[in-house]
């Protein structure tokens, strides 16, 4: 990318950014979810957060939202829509009414059984090695943690 005068800025080219592989790649990746979700009747995020209560098991909304990377106002919405499907059961417990308990109902849990196949589905459709998913994987956790470091970090100091 030139400006007026002819200077270079390969700093603003596209083709030099980790962003945009990074959000291209996420944004097929969740594409190809649709169609063996669509059997399942949840959406990319209801699966992530699915998969968080088939691993953890109840937990407050605000612990789902930490591990999911999503903040109440997008998280309280789709949580109501998993409710209303009878996939979670949404709980304020009598003695703190400001925390919102989120479980699995049968209907939720016996979705588990049936989603054992999407990983496998999402895999055929990634054009690496195993080793080199792996490799990804483990920079993309390694970068993740970094930033929520920084985060987490900067709030502190606020």
């Amino acid at each position: 990318m030139m400006d007026d005068s002819g200077m270079t800025y390969p700093e603003l080219c596209l083709e030099n950014q980790i962003c945009f592989p990074l959000y291209a790649c996420a944004k097929e990746i969740v594409r190809q979810y649709r169609k063996p979700l669509e059997k399942l009747n949840l959406t990319y995020t209801q699966y992530i957060c699915m998969m968080v209560l088939w691993e953890y098991g109840e937990m407050t909304e605000g612990e789902l939202g930490e591990k999911v990377h999503l903040e109440s106002g997008t998280l309280a919405p789709l949580l109501k829509r998993m409710d209303k499907a009878g996939y979670i059961r949404r709980v304020r417990p009598e003695d703190n009414e400001r925390k919102l308990m989120i479980s699995l109902t049968e209907k939720g849990e016996a979705l588990k059984e049936q989603a054992r196949s999407v990983p496998n589905d999402i895999r055929a459709c990634i054009p690496l090695k195993d080793e080199e998913l792996l490799a990804l994987k483990g920079l993309l956790d390694q970068a993740l943690a970094g930033m929520d470091a920084r985060a987490s970090g900067n709030k502190m100091s606020m």
